[in-house]
């Protein structure tokens, strides 16, 4: 596809630098804000070849303007990116999904300062910790902090002079033992500044460094011989040891590290962050990505990546990710592990996004089960490499024991769920002898030849209980009807479960986890149960045929009439010569008593 010609000249001039472009329609929205390392080639791009994305092709052709920034780094370029995105959302980039304000930790900017959790950040010096994904965890720190240092919660205005004036008295807190009254003097600026700094040290994860302040401490109060000042000590490094015992998920010896990873689906990605701090995870968050044209998963963790370190503030030295991107964050060393403790801190973050969208997918099927019934049907469709979701699926087995009374049995699955009143029998009735291939091919000419005659829809999915055999006999039905590539057929083979595709030697393997791979083997399950019911029936009716018709005199037409009557062989026996006179005649009547008392 060539460039349009008032483009051309933007194109040639760009710089072969990283930055941001973005694209416009021509009332001058932004369609597009994308990141290069090279701006001349990735802009290029677009305009010489068309795509496999039609969503791709519509966006070229609405294209009439473009505009770029240079920067001096690919990094620079995808937090530029990540900023425009999220200030002009535009139509055809992914679009982060996450309207929550989250709450932080503030040490207030004071004279003896507060700390407290807030979900407004306001820039007048204090310090912001966070922002926490769970209230639960935030609260969980804050507490222990505030249980190893009794720090006020008042708003007072404590400044040196006010104390001195003697303007304040301690309140409840400081009588509950939860503040000691600094307002009044009690407690000197140098032990509440000292309390604040452990305090930070706890809620930044840093516990060894909390650690070792409160050991020197205790050993300068042992050493004054103020044991009871070195007992207090001590318990709070007993709290803290155990508070990091709890806590610790790793070696202790990996520190100041950021973990992603990511999950891609068709629709939506979603990227996991954690940040290990002395071998503890201290945050833990997943963002959700709307996609728009197909993105990767490179594409789609870099823009994670860029999103939730700029969010928490992350300033690791270290990222750790489960594959090799093409980029650089400057003053950051990424590393892919291969094994050990960073990569099970790579599973660890994996396993957190898989119960993420699991805990969404539930949410959404509970609030909305149409919303369940079409992420299983685009699954389906996804696996099965159909053109159209699997609305009505039918199901074919054959029954039969050397070959007698051969029957096929047809199941239906509208939605995912049995319709019943669907389900269909069929007596084989052109094949001798047991032969699965002709009676699969003989059942389904006969139930698409009919659904063709009458004009009625046809499945999205055929299932054929059996391997290549029976599929390729089903197919050869579906060509002599011109249906062969309207609807989509796979067989699935009882032994391993394999799928088989029309043309394809090769089967596939579903994960024995996979709601396709459920429903199939639902579908043919039922399809079994249901053929093997019709054929035992059959088999009774014959068994029971055959032992009056074997009787000298009696043909079919008088076996039909009295089972009709009497119901049963069993009935027929208990009945008198003159109940069974009136249908078979008075000589029959004898015969058959006889024969059936005799057997």
């Amino acid at each position: 596809m060539d460039a349009k010609e008032n483009l051309k000249p933007i194109i040639s001039s760009l710089p072969d630098s990283p930055g941001i472009y973005q694209y416009f329609d021509e009332t001058g929205t932004i369609l597009y804000v994308g990141k290069a390392k090279n701006l001349k080639k990735r802009v290029s791009s677009y305009f010489q070849k068309v795509h496999d994305n039609a969503k791709l092709n519509l966006l070229v052709r609405k294209i009439v303007s473009i505009n770029y920034i240079v920067v001096r780094t690919e990094w620079d370029a995808l937090l530029l990116e990540n900023t425009l995105i999220k200030k002009h959302q535009p139509r055809y980039n992914v679009m982060l999904k996450d309207d929550k304000t989250y709450p932080w930790i503030c040490i207030k900017n004071e004279p003896y300062p507060r700390i407290f959790s807030t979900r407004t950040v306001i820039k007048d010096g204090s310090e912001y910790f966070g922002p926490y994904a769970s209230v639960r965890a935030m609260q969980t720190v804050l507490e222990f902090a505030r249980q190893l240092y009794p720090l006020r919660t008042c708003n007072l205005n404590l400044t040196e002079e006010n104390i001195e004036k003697k303007k304040f008295k301690r309140c409840l807190e400081y009588h509950l033992g939860n503040c000691k009254a600094p307002c009044e003097g009690l407690e000197s600026k140098k032990e509440y500044d000292d309390a604040i700094s452990q305090m930070r040290l706890v809620i930044k994860g840093n516990i060894n460094g909390a650690i070792k302040f409160l050991k020197t401490e205790m050993q300068q109060y042992s050493d004054q011989w103020e044991f009871e000042k070195a007992q207090e000590l001590k318990e709070k490094l007993a709290l803290l040891e155990k508070y990091q015992s709890k806590s610790s998920v790793v070696s202790p010896t990996i520190d100041n590290v950021d973990v992603f990873t990511v999950i891609n689906e068709e629709k939506r990605a979603y990227v996991n962050f954690l940040k290990i701090v002395n071998g503890a995870i201290i945050q833990s968050h997943t963002i959700e990505l709307s996609k728009k044209l197909e993105e990767t998963k490179e594409e789609l963790l870099l823009m994670g990546i860029a999103e939730l370190r700029q969010r928490f503030a992350s300033d690791s030295s270290e990222i750790i990710i489960p594959f090799e991107v093409d980029a650089e964050i400057p003053g950051t060393h990424i590393l892919v592990p291969q094994k050990g403790d960073k990569m099970r801190l790579i599973e660890m973050s994996e396993n957190n996004l898989r119960y993420y969208v699991r805990e969404k997918q539930m949410l959404e099927s509970l609030h909305s089960p149409k919303k369940k019934v079409d992420n299983l049907l685009e699954q389906m469709k996804k696996d099965l490499r159909m053109m159209e979701l699997p609305h009505r699926i039918e199901c074919f087995d054959n029954s039969n024991i050397q070959g007698a009374f051969p029957v096929a049995a047809m199941t239906v699955f509208k939605d995912g769920k049995p319709s019943k009143r669907d389900y269909r029998h069929f007596n084989i009735k052109s094949v001798q002898g047991p032969d699965d291939f002709a009676s699969m091919e003989e059942v389904i000419y006969r139930r698409y030849k009919r659904l063709q005659d009458e004009a009625q829809p046809l499945p999205q999915l055929i299932v054929i209980d059996g391997g290549k055999g029976q599929l390729s006999s089903a197919i050869n039905s579906l060509t002599q009807l011109g249906l062969e590539n309207k609807v989509s057929i796979i067989g699935i083979a009882k032994r391993l479960e394999e799928i088989y595709f029309p043309g394809d030697s090769v089967p596939l393997y579903l994960d024995k986890r996979s709601p396709t791979l459920k429903i199939i083997q639902q579908i043919r399950d039922e399809a079994h149960r249901f053929g093997i019911t019709h054929h035992r029936k059959r088999r009774s009716a014959g068994s029971i045929q055959s032992a009056l018709t074997k009787i000298e005199g009696v043909g079919e037409k008088t076996t039909e009439k009295l089972l009709s009557h009497f119901g049963s062989i069993e009935r027929i026996k208990q009945a008198t010569i003159e109940d069974i006179a009136k249908i078979a005649g008075l000589d029959k009547a004898k015969k058959i008593l006889d024969s059936l008392n005799k057997a």
